[in-house]
């Protein structure tokens, strides 16, 4: 086939993009939060407090120990999954899906073991809930298919290339908090980390755009 060298540049630049973006995104570090995660003390007067404070609806109050570690007999993991999808009535993130996993996990440290509890460096739990494949079709598209207020395009990675120099985790990050019109989470709370993480994986490498 006979390609007109415009065009075959083109082609040679889309190709090498598409053989670096797969390789990079998925060599870099896994556990995405923001720059300069909150304590787990900062976390749990700013957001938890609002219920376990009082004990509220049932939830294990700041400072009783006894509760705690009848709730930390579970596991550290379990609470922490129960804290960022929601159980019961405690909402997802605590009602804040801009927290990090790891800023939630944090403020389970920091209540199970009554304050004392050096702060995690990385999340108890980030569970993997859904695959990325298909949370992009069922929510992510909305706005990335059409790029929807400046949102990058699923298919184009010429739009995701200049977003990537910092690497994967600033993307992901950017879900976590909300950027511009996205809001944090793509307003799906219950979501972990590792959940956006495997949608903007799959957004970012694909070499052209989904089908309707």
């Amino acid at each position: 086939m006979n390609v007109p060298l415009r065009n075959r540049s083109q082609l040679l630049r889309l190709s090498a993009l598409a053989i670096a973006l797969p390789a990079a995104l998925y060599t870099l570090p896994s556990n995405a939060a923001p720059e300069k995660a909150r304590s787990g003390k900062v976390v749990v007067e700013t957001v938890c407090a609002g219920c376990h404070e009082t004990g509220k609806d049932g939830a294990p109050k700041i400072g009783d120990q006894a509760e705690w570690s009848k709730r930390a007999s579970v596991g550290l993991g379990v609470i922490t999954r129960n804290a960022i999808t929601g159980v019961r009535k405690m909402p997802a993130h605590g009602g804040n899906a801009a927290l990090s996993d790891l800023e939630v996990s944090r403020a389970v440290a920091y209540m199970v073991s009554g304050g004392k509890a050096i702060d995690p460096d990385k999340p108890y739990s980030s569970p993997n809930q859904i695959a990325g494949g298909n949370l992009v079709k069922a929510r992510c598209s909305e706005c990335h298919t059409a790029g929807k207020d400046g949102a990058p395009k699923i298919g184009h990675m010429e739009d995701w290339k200049p977003r990537l120099k910092n690497g994967v985790d600033g993307l992901v990050s950017s879900a976590i908090s909300g950027h511009n019109a996205m809001p944090a989470r793509a307003g799906m709370a219950n979501l972990s980390d590792a959940d956006l993480r495997a949608a903007v994986i799959f957004m970012a490498v694909q070499p052209k755009p989904l089908a309707k």
